[in-house]
C-alpha cells in the first residue's frame, strides 16, 4: 500500500517510512467524518451571506478549505449521492436515482466509497440520510446503516404523520388532499432531538466516543434531512430571525431567452399550504423556514465538532461538509432544484484537513472529485479504472495548475459544463437547438441567456466540444 504525504503527516513521525514503528501507519491513518445536508446551497455566513446564522459551519470553514466554485453532478438528491459516493458521472440522469437500481443497470462494477474504505481497514458507519435509499447500500458498511425509522424512506416518507416528520399538532389540520403530506413548514416548541437530525447528531457523537480508542481508523458519514422540505425546525431557530429582515430574491422573473427545457421544480406543491409561490407572504415564510432549518443543521454540526475537539479526535480527523445540490429560493420564480441553473447545481464544499492551511479556493470542483481526494488524503489507492474525478489535494494546497477547471452536470437530457466564468448547457437528444449560456462575470445572477450572442461563439464552440467528449467518455 502506498501512503500519501498527508497520511504520513497525520500519522506522525512514528509512521515515517523506514521507522521500526511504521507498522502503526494502518491504525494511525486519518479518520474521515463526512457531513451531508440535503438541499443545502451556499447560503451560509462563510459564503458571504451575512443574514443567516451558521456559526458552527463558519467555524469549520475558518479552519479548513472552502471551495467557492463547487458543483454537484446532477441536481437531485438520490442521483447526486450515487455519483458522489461512487466517483462516477451520471450515465442516464433520468434514471440515475436509487443507488441499488442504478448500480445494477448502469455501473454494476462500481465500488462505493463506503465499501472501499471498509475493505481497506476502516470501520465505516452510516447515520441518517446518506445514500438516499431505504437500505443505504447496507452491505458496504461495517455496521448496518442507522436511521430513526429504518423503514421510513419509501415513497410514503412524508405522508402525514407516518414517520413523525411533523411535531406540531396544528400541522395535522392542513393536509394536502392528493399527497397526504403536511404543511411545507412548522416551528415546533421541541428540543433538537425531537426531529431526526437531532437524533442523528447524538448518534454520531456516541459513535465518535465508541470508536475513539479501537485502534482502527473510522469513516463516519452523517446525513442530515434538513433543510429539505418540509422546513420543520425547533422554534428557537425560527426565533433567530425577523422575517421582515430576510432578503427576498431580487430577480423573481424568468431569465431572458431561457430555453423551455429549463423549468422549476414542482416539489414544493406536494405540501399543504402552498398555493401561490409568487405571493410575497409565502416567499417570506418559506425563506424564513429554510433559514431556520439551516440554522438547526448548523447547531447539529456544532455538536459533532465539539465532540471531535473534546475527545481529542480533531487532530487526526478529516472533516468534509457539503450540500448534495443547490436549491432555488425564489430566483427566477423557482423554488427547489431540478434544473441546470447555478442555484440548483452550485453547492457548499468545505474540507478540513489537519496540517493543511485554511483558505478559500476559487477553482472549479465537482462531487466526483471527492472520492479520489479522500483516497489520496488517507493513503489509499483508487479503485482501478472507476473514478471520473480528480483529486482535489493540489487545490487544498492552493495549486491551481494541477486542478480540473470544469464540472460536468446532467439533468433530464441536458448536458452542462461549468467553469470559473461560464455556465453552458445543451439538450442534444431533445431535438432543436436548445442552448443556454450565462456569463458569471457580467451576469452572476443568470438573468440573460447569451447562447444566441455572436460575441460568445468561441465560448459556445469550446464548451460544446467539451460536452461531446464528455458524452463519449460517459457512453464508453
Amino acid at each position: 500500500m502506498n501512503y500519501s504525504p498527508i497520511a504520513l503527516l497525520l500519522a506522525g513521525s512514528a509512521c515515517l517510512p523506514g521507522s521500526v514503528r511504521a507498522e502503526k501507519t494502518i491504525c494511525q491513518r486519518p479518520n474521515v467524518l463526512l457531513l451531508i445536508a440535503d438541499d443545502l446551497r451556499p447560503e451560509l455566513g462563510c459564503y458571504g451571506v451575512s443574514q443567516i446564522r451558521t456559526p458552527n459551519i463558519d467555524r469549520l470553514a475558518a479552519g479548513g478549505v472552502l471551495f467557492e466554485n463547487a458543483y454537484c453532478n446532477v441536481p437531485v438528491s438520490g442521483a447526486s449521492r450515487a455519483s458522489l459516493l461512487t466517483g462516477v458521472y451520471p450515465r442516464y440522469p433520468d434514471r440515475f436515482v436509487a443507488f441499488d437500481a442504478w448500480a445494477s443497470r448502469d455501473a454494476p462494477d462500481a465500488i462505493p466509497v463506503s465499501q472501499w474504505f471498509t475493505d481497506h481497514g476502516y470501520h465505516t458507519v452510516s447515520n441518517g440520510k446518506v445514500f438516499h435509499n431505504l437500505r443505504d447500500h447496507d452491505s458496504t458498511w461495517s455496521e448496518y446503516p442507522w436511521r430513526v425509522h429504518p423503514e421510513g424512506y419509501g415513497k410514503d416518507w412524508a405522508e402525514y404523520n407516518k414517520w413523525e416528520v411533523w411535531m406540531n399538532d396544528a400541522s395535522g389540520r392542513t393536509i394536502h388532499p392528493k399527497t397526504m403530506r403536511g404543511p411545507f413548514c412548522e416551528a415546533a416548541e421541541v428540543p433538537d432531538s425531537a426531529y431526526d437530525d437531532g437524533k442523528g447528531a447524538l448518534k454520531t457523537v456516541a459513535d465518535l466516543e465508541r470508536l475513539r480508542n479501537t485502534g482502527q481508523p473510522f469513516f463516519i458519514a452523517c446525513g442530515f434531512w434538513r433543510p429539505h422540505l418540509p422546513f420543520n425546525a425547533p422554534k428557537k431557530y425560527w426565533d433567530l430571525y425577523r422575517r421582515e429582515n430576510i432578503p427576498l430574491a431580487d430577480n423573481r422573473f424568468r431569465p431572458e431567452g431561457l430555453p423551455k427545457q429549463v423549468q422549476g421544480s414542482r416539489e414544493i406543491f406536494a405540501y399543504a399550504r402552498v398555493k401561490d409561490t409568487d405571493d410575497e407572504a409565502f416567499q417570506r415564510e418559506a425563506k424564513h423556514g429554510y433559514y431556520a432549518s439551516v440554522s438547526y443543521v448548523d447547531a447539529q454540526v456544532g455538536l459533532i465538532l465539539n465532540a471531535l475537539d473534546s475527545l481529542g479526535l480533531a487532530d487526526n480527523t478529516i472533516v468534509v461538509l457539503l450540500g448534495d445540490h443547490g436549491w432555488h429560493l425564489g430566483e427566477h420564480t423557482f423554488w427547489g432544484k431540478h434544473n441546470l441553473m447555478d442555484r440548483a447545481t452550485r453547492v457548499p464544499l468545505i474540507v478540513r484537513v489537519p496540517g493543511i492551511k485554511p483558505g478559500k479556493v476559487w477553482y472549479t470542483a465537482e462531487f466526483v472529485d471527492l472520492y479520489p481526494t479522500l483516497c489520496e488524503l488517507c493513503g489509499l489507492d483508487e479503485p482501478h479504472g472507476q473514478l471520473d474525478g480528480r483529486s482535489l489535494v493540489p487545490s487544498l494546497h492552493g495549486n491551481r495548475e494541477t486542478t480540473g477547471k470544469h464540472a460536468y452536470i446532467q439533468w433530464e437530457g441536458g448536458d452542462n459544463v461549468v467553469d470559473e466564468r461560464y455556465n453552458y448547457a445543451e439538450w442534444p437528444e431533445r431535438g432543436g437547438n436548445a442552448r443556454m449560456l450565462f456569463d458569471h462575470k457580467t451576469d452572476p445572477q443568470e438573468n440573460r441567456n447569451r447562447a444566441s450572442d455572436k460575441r460568445y461563439r468561441k465560448v459556445i464552440d469550446r464548451s460544446s466540444r467539451f460536452l461531446e467528449k464528455a458524452r463519449l467518455r460517459r457512453d464508453e
